[in-house]
């Protein structure tokens, strides 16, 4: 960072936004809080793999966002889904299913029942709005 954006910055008080509302909400004034969520996935810190973190303005908005995510399921295979393919990411293919594991830190079980979850999304995704293809193409 530079000495201008370092200025720049100095300008501005920590900040975050609502969740629920956009509302921006100053640090001092912000609310939060952990949920399970199979779809969150983090590329800086693994341990926080499958919980989301939530910010809402009041508690009204916060137990709003809370029970929202306490009604979504809790999807295993969506979470191993997640960290393999942020372990394939990181290597160049052919991966092995061994490998593969060990990078997302799951078992091969898991990796495998996580690639078959998300290859079932995909094919409902292409029954619904088509082949790969063709969005590809734009037409």
């Amino acid at each position: 960072m530079t000495a201008e954006d370092r200025a720049w910055a100095a300008d501005f008080e920590p900040c975050d936004i609502c969740d629920l509302c956009g509302e921006v909400v100053g640090d001092d004034d912000l609310l939060g809080a952990l949920v399970p969520d199979s779809s969150a996935v983090y590329g800086t810190d693994p341990a926080l793999d499958g919980k989301r973190v939530l910010t809402a303005c009041t508690v009204d908005h916060l137990a709003v966002l809370v029970e929202q995510y306490r009604a979504r399921p809790f999807v295993a295979e969506e979470l191993w889904a997640a960290k393999v393919r942020r372990a394939v990411a990181e290597v160049a293919p052919p991966v092995p299913l061994s490998l593969l594991a060990k990078l997302s830190g799951i078992s091969e079980q898991e990796a495998l029942r996580g690639i078959y979850w998300h290859n079932a999304r995909a094919r409902e995704w292409r029954a619904r709005y088509g082949g790969a293809d063709r969005a590809c193409r734009g037409d």
